[in-house]
């Protein structure tokens, strides 16, 4: 149930912010954000160690960046499947993923952002779906931009779970000062009173509408959030946050992203 929300607003001093949230199996192992790919230097992302890719690519040259939530629809064939892991390096290196071909993939929704805006990429299994992001608060789920995505879960539990979280933080971010994170303080100055909020808003790991959770579906393994992440951009380029989840009440575990070229890169 991983999550996604964008705000675009054409006239801020930063006009897009973006707000990922992790979901995934507690027991897969990954790396937080660096420089983790030699041959593509410039770019920046979280390692999932099981596959090799990412779930969110930032390349601070380009100033733009990209998270990847599942879907649901028919699965690539296995004899094919290739892991969708590589899709947000690629999004940001080249601008989107309209030119590959996506049989090999399982269904997944992809959040392109760049200084002027953003797009979801959706890909149900037999079509992609390319939709430009209007102005304002949108929020991007399993069940795709805004959970209307033609192929959704079969789950009413999971589906009602989707729904409380978007619905309370929509409301939530909606209702704080709009963020413009311009300056290189800490991540409580950059983010101010959203800070608290995307950290779970005070809200339990179990509650139906918590962005930060753990759940347990019985099949002995527990489901759960394992990262945050915070980005700006803006004419003044990218800026990216992030803290693995839980996050302690204090916040200390925000740190901000170096997005230079790994030290020794050519």
């Amino acid at each position: 149930m991983c999550t996604a929300f964008v705000s675009i607003e054409p006239g801020a001093a930063v006009p897009v912010l973006l707000l990922s949230v992790r979901d995934e199996y507690l027991g897969r192992a990954w790396l937080p954000p660096e420089h983790h790919w030699p041959d593509r230097p410039g770019l920046v992302g979280g390692l999932d160690l099981a596959a090799g890719g990412t779930w969110l690519a930032a390349d601070p040259a380009r100033r733009v960046a990209a998270c990847l939530l599942n879907g649901f629809g028919p699965p690539a064939p296995a004899h094919a499947r290739l892991s969708r892991g590589e899709l947000p390096l690629t999004a940001v290196r080249d601008g989107g993923i309209g030119h590959l071909d996506l049989t090999p993939y399982d269904p997944f929704h992809l959040v392109l952002v760049r200084p002027d805006g953003a797009r979801v990429a959706g890909w149900d299994g037999g079509r992609l779906e390319e939709r430009e992001l209007p102005p304002g608060l949108s929020v991007v789920l399993n069940d795709g931009l805004e959970g209307v995505a033609a192929n959704r879960t079969a789950s009413e539990r999971v589906r009602s779970l989707m729904a409380a979280r978007a619905d309370h933080f929509r409301a939530r971010l909606a209702a704080a000062p709009r963020p413009e994170p311009t300056g290189d303080g800490p991540a409580g100055q950059a983010w101010g009173a959203w800070l608290p909020i995307v950290a779970g808003d005070g809200l339990a790991l179990d509650d139906d509408a918590a962005l930060i959770q753990r759940r347990d579906f019985g099949d002995g393994r527990i489901w759960g959030s394992s990262s945050i992440s915070l980005l700006a951009l803006g004419p003044e380029g990218l800026r990216y946050d992030f803290a693995p989840a839980p996050v302690a009440a204090d916040g200390g575990a925000w740190r901000r992203v170096a997005l230079g070229r790994a030290a020794g890169a050519s």
